[in-house]
């Protein structure tokens, strides 16, 4: 039988008041109030993002504030720079690619509730992974929803909402957003 943590890994409609996923959120959000008494600069940013973070490279950088669901679910490449008040909801898992560059106030949300509103009342979602491709630039307060992919070197402009996949080489914008043109030589399709 699964446990709720394989079930949320699994994208399979699980518990998050299970006693397993408590300890979990419990922790990041110890970790996360910690971490939000220090600066990039401090001699124990880095002992605590990496509690938090397990295998985040070293020339990454997550800005406190920070919050996150469970920080074991977020991977991170090299050269990955997170600005400000970044919310990572990261129960189905947020990948980001090296040489990616997250604005302030970015968004990522990957649990889904029921739509059933009855079934709604109870402590039980599903979560969808996050992809960032490599060497994207998300601009400030740009939200991401379950189980989208953005492909790499993408530019996402501020203040978007990206609730489709995002193919590489694209400008998006709007809410919701759209591809607004290609880049780095990219033909152009309109996705509407």
């Amino acid at each position: 039988m699964k446990s709720e943590m394989e079930k949320m890994r699994g994208g399979e409609l699980y518990c998050f008041s299970d006693a397993e996923m408590l300890v979990s959120l419990r922790h990041a959000k110890a970790v996360c109030a910690r971490l939000q008494t220090v600066s990039i600069m401090d001699d124990v940013y880095r002992g605590l993002i990496e509690e938090l973070i397990p295998g985040i490279p070293a020339d990454s950088v997550v800005c406190p504030p920070f919050h996150c669901d469970h920080g074991t679910e977020i991977t991170l490449g090299e050269h990955v720079f997170i600005n400000y008040n970044c919310v990572m909801l990261d129960s189905g898992g947020i990948r980001i690619g090296r040489n990616t560059k997250i604005g302030p106030n970015c968004q990522f949300y990957t649990p889904q509730h029921p739509m059933d509103y009855v079934e709604r009342r109870e402590p039980k979602e599903t979560a969808y992974p996050i992809v960032i491709g490599e060497d994207c630039w998300l601009g400030g307060s740009v939200v991401v929803c379950p189980g989208v992919s953005i492909g790499d070197r993408c530019i996402i402009a501020a203040g978007s909402v990206v609730t489709k996949d995002i193919p590489a080489d694209s400008m998006a914008a709007g809410c919701p957003a759209t591809v607004k043109k290609r880049l780095n030589g990219a033909a152009f399709q309109d996705e509407d």
